[in-house]
């Protein structure tokens, strides 16, 4: 049987979006860089884990996972996030200060999308 173990976004930039869902999810965070890791980046032509083309975000399972490819968000998500709160009017405002966006506004959800346009739900 089958059990998840990540949830991939594609991104323009895998390391600010990453920020900004380890910010969002209680308990969640981007993993460290250490110095095997950092090598791994320079050995690959990489300076700064800034352009580091796939960032992972721990702290559940699942993990995420953010990697860059080159083309823009062009349709609705197939797959998206839906994400709880205990207070959603104050969850809305924080999530807006990170830079996600209303997208509509439900009788029991709000959609919103992530700095890079990427739609999720708050309850």
């Amino acid at each position: 049987m089958a059990r998840l173990r990540d949830v991939v976004v594609d991104c323009r930039h895998p390391a600010s979006l990453a920020r900004f869902w380890a910010a969002v999810l209680d308990g969640y965070a981007v993993a460290p860089y250490d110095e095997d890791e950092l090598a791994r980046l320079r050995a690959n032509g990489i300076d700064d884990p800034e352009d580091d083309p796939t960032v992972l975000v721990e702290g559940g399972p699942p993990r995420l996972w953010f990697q860059h490819v080159p083309e823009h968000k062009a349709v609705k998500n197939r797959v998206h996030l839906d994400v709880d709160s205990d207070d959603p009017g104050a969850e809305i405002a924080r999530l807006t200060e990170l830079g996600a966006t209303v997208v509509a506004t439900r009788d029991d959800w709000v959609i919103m999308a992530d700095p890079e346009g990427n739609e999720f739900c708050v309850f």
